[in-house]
């Protein structure tokens, strides 16, 4: 279909203690709220981005069409 959007599906592996606090606001953001949780979300540049600043703690398992 045309119209189905891709989704990143993202795995948090490291623990965001130690780090500074905007590091954990974008994890709830993202909806990560454990290690090894994953959450599926749309492929946009904003969630690239969050994705970016938190590129230590999570790891993009697959992108999904």
């Amino acid at each position: 279909m045309a119209n189905e959007k891709k989704t990143l599906k993202i795995e948090q592996f490291k623990s965001p203690i130690g780090y500074s606090r905007t590091q954990r606001e974008v994890l709830r953001s993202l909806g990560l709220r454990r290690i090894r949780h994953v959450v599926e979300r749309e492929d946009s540049p904003a969630v690239r981005g969050m994705v970016t600043k938190i590129a230590h703690l999570v790891r993009i398992v697959e992108e999904a069409s």
